[in-house]
C-alpha cells in the first residue's frame, strides 16, 4: 500500500514539470517587462522557460586536431619507455658483471674516500646477495 501512494505521489509531483509548456518575455510600450504562456500579437517574445540553454561550442581543436594530439602524446610514451628499457638492460649488464666480479674475485678492493680498501669476506657475501636480489628483482 505505501509503495502505491509514494508511486502516486511522484508522479502527481512530477507531472506539472513534465507539461509544462514555454514561457515567454516581452516588454510593452510603457517598457514593462511580462512574463507569460501566450505572447501579445504584433510584439517580440523571447522564450525563457522550458527551453535548453545553448550549448557552449567545444573549443577549436588545435593544430592536428585530437587525432594528432594523441599521436604526438603516443610517441612521447613509447619513447620514454624505450628510455627506461634501456636504462634497465644497462643496470642489468652492470648488475650481472659485478656479481660475477663479486663470486669469482675472493680480493675485491673498493675506492674509500680515495684510498684502496680490501672488503672482507663477510662484506664480499653480504655484496654478493644484495647484488644477486637486484638481478632477481629487476632482470629477467
Amino acid at each position: 500500500m505505501r509503495m502505491i501512494l509514494l508511486t502516486a505521489s511522484l508522479l502527481v509531483g512530477l507531472s506539472p514539470m513534465s507539461m509544462a509548456g514555454q514561457i515567454y518575455k516581452w516588454v510593452d510600450a510603457q517598457g514593462v517587462t511580462h512574463f507569460g504562456a501566450q505572447p501579445p500579437e504584433g510584439v517580440q517574445a523571447t522564450t525563457v522557460g522550458k527551453s535548453s540553454p545553448p550549448v557552449p561550442k567545444p573549443p577549436a581543436p588545435a593544430s592536428g586536431g585530437v587525432i594528432g594530439d594523441q599521436k604526438a602524446i603516443d610517441q612521447k610514451v613509447k619513447q620514454q619507455v624505450e628510455e627506461q628499457e634501456a636504462q634497465l638492460k644497462a643496470f642489468c649488464e652492470q648488475a650481472r658483471t659485478n656479481l660475477a666480479q663479486l663470486q669469482n674475485n675472493p680480493r675485491v678492493r673498493e675506492d674509500v674516500e680515495g684510498e684502496m680498501r680490501r672488503l672482507t669476506d663477510e662484506e664480499r657475501r653480504q655484496r654478493i646477495d644484495e647484488t644477486r636480489t637486484q638481478v632477481e628483482e629487476h632482470c629477467q
